[in-house]
């Protein structure tokens, strides 16, 4: 069977993950280095197309990344396995295309990783970051506080929050909501409390008016100084200099997010509701959390309970 060419045949799977399957610019991003290492290694062995790669180009290269024996640098093993299941995907989707006549990824697994616990800040130590957020008598301090109330209160990724529009929110009491598109601009309704839409409010009645007369108008939820509708990383900055200011030490873009499943699973939530309020594909994404609450629930118990190892044995009578 003639082959497209690797080039070419990337190029089209691209596309194809881009518009038919929506992925977002940054997840295309990496396939496109992830898939963009493969293509080298099967030049370097002289493969042309998919149809020529065999299960064994395919294991060898799995095993190459992990060790750096491609000539490149050693991936860890969270990023080696995500590289191994764009190669998995890449074939299949050759084969359902007509280029090749089997699936020569079909048996090679990537490797399994230790999950890594999410970083979830206590209750107290949110309220210090969503109350430093507003410190401050200007416009910005408003939208900060909005921002990451919002945040807080959906589980909203920092790329959700920034692409809101007024449109998307809802704030009328007791059916307080936002519209979030995930991956695949999938579009989930996520209620909020009335804290969100407080503050929402004051930012909207008080400070959106005076930054988009900056700009050339916007539906932007969140605007920046010039009017227009703030970055990822402007969403990162604010909640950076926020945790900073509160004094609140290894924040990270999903910090919020990870605080608002992990305090939902301890305040006795269903992992399917969760899941949903998420936007996850599937309740195993989810389930990590799970491992978050059992955590502090163990070391409640070994403080608490009189016969756990830790815990001091009542003095008989």
């Amino acid at each position: 069977m003639a082959g497209l060419g690797l080039e070419r045949e990337l190029a089209t799977y691209l596309a194809h993950v881009a518009v038919e399957r929506g992925l977002s610019r940054n997840t295309v991003a990496a396939y496109r280095r992830d898939l963009g290492r493969y293509v080298e290694y099967l030049d370097a062995h002289r493969v042309t197309c998919l149809a020529d790669a065999s299960p064994t180009h395919v294991s060898d290269f799995a095993q190459a990344i992990a060790a750096g024996d491609d000539g490149r640098t050693a991936l860890a093993p969270a990023s080696a396995a995500r590289t191994v299941v764009a190669v998995r995907g890449w074939h299949r989707f050759a084969l359902a295309e007509g280029w090749t006549i089997d699936d020569a990824a079909i048996d090679v697994k990537p490797r399994t990783t230790p999950a890594r616990l999410p970083k979830a800040l206590s209750t107290d130590a949110v309220e210090s970051v969503l109350v430093a957020a507003g410190v401050g008598d200007g416009v910005g301090a408003l939208r900060d506080r909005a921002l990451l109330e919002v945040m807080y209160a959906s589980g909203a990724r920092v790329s959700e929050a920034m692409g809101l529009d007024v449109d998307d929110i809802a704030l009328e009491p007791g059916a307080e909501s936002v519209v979030l598109r995930g991956k695949g601009r999938k579009e989930r309704i996520v209620p909020v409390g009335h804290y969100a839409a407080d503050a929402v409010n004051a930012y909207l009645v008080r400070a959106r008016p005076a930054l988009v007369a900056a700009g050339k108008g916007t539906p932007a939820l969140f605007v920046n100084a010039r009017g227009g509708r703030l970055s990822r990383q402007s969403g990162w900055t604010i909640i950076k200099s926020a945790a900073k200011r509160a004094g609140v030490e290894d924040v990270s873009p999903h910090t919020l997010r990870h605080s608002f499943a992990t305090h939902l699973l301890r305040g006795g939530a269903d992992i399917r509701v969760v899941q949903e309020l998420l936007g996850h594909a599937s309740v195993t994404t989810t389930q990590v959390y799970t491992l978050v609450t059992r955590d502090a629930l163990r070391e409640v118990y070994q403080m608490a309970h009189p016969r756990a190892r830790g815990g001091v044995a009542p003095r008989p009578e």
